[in-house]
């Protein structure tokens, strides 16, 4: 079974695997109005150029995710004014984890054309320089949202903007 069909999980990683999808449909919901909640936040704030979320009503695909999906997940991208504001809001957050994985219950947040997509920084699909990307995770939205406001906060003070 193993050679044709590949990898074969223990019976632990099994088990972890039953236990996560009972709870699967409560984190999904909370983590998409999370998100739902810090892209609206996001989208009102000056030192935000733009706000990649197809849950936001002017996101040019929300149409088609909306007759998709009841949520909108929990990735949300924006551009800030500019790179050196990128790297000093990264680097203000708290609550936010610096990280490319994906897939757990915290809060991550990178600047994909420092990470992820560095090998495409001269490739026409290169990320701007200025795109941060949010995995928001479980923790208190209003908790998310002061984190942000504060690293924004202190962001622009530092850039001198």
């Amino acid at each position: 079974l193993q050679k044709s069909l590949g990898a074969v999980p223990g019976p632990f990683d099994c088990w972890l695997v039953l236990r996560g999808a009972k709870t699967l449909a409560v984190r999904m919901r909370q983590h998409s109005a999370n998100a739902l909640a810090i892209a609206g936040f996001l989208e009102r704030h000056p030192r935000v150029e733009k706000v990649l979320y197809p849950g936001l009503p002017h996101h040019p695909g929300h149409s088609i995710a909306a007759r998709q999906m009841r949520d909108f997940g929990g990735m949300i991208s924006f551009l800030a004014e500019s790179e050196e504001e990128a790297v000093a809001l990264v680097e203000r957050t708290t609550l936010w984890k610096l990280a490319e994985s994906l897939g757990g219950v915290e809060s991550l947040i990178e600047i994909p054309a420092l990470m992820t997509h560095m090998s495409t920084a001269e490739s026409p699909f290169a990320a701007p320089p200025s795109l941060v990307r949010l995995s928001v995770g479980l923790e208190a939205p209003e908790d998310l949202l002061a984190d942000l406001e504060v690293a924004l906060a202190v962001s622009a003070a530092t850039t001198g903007a």
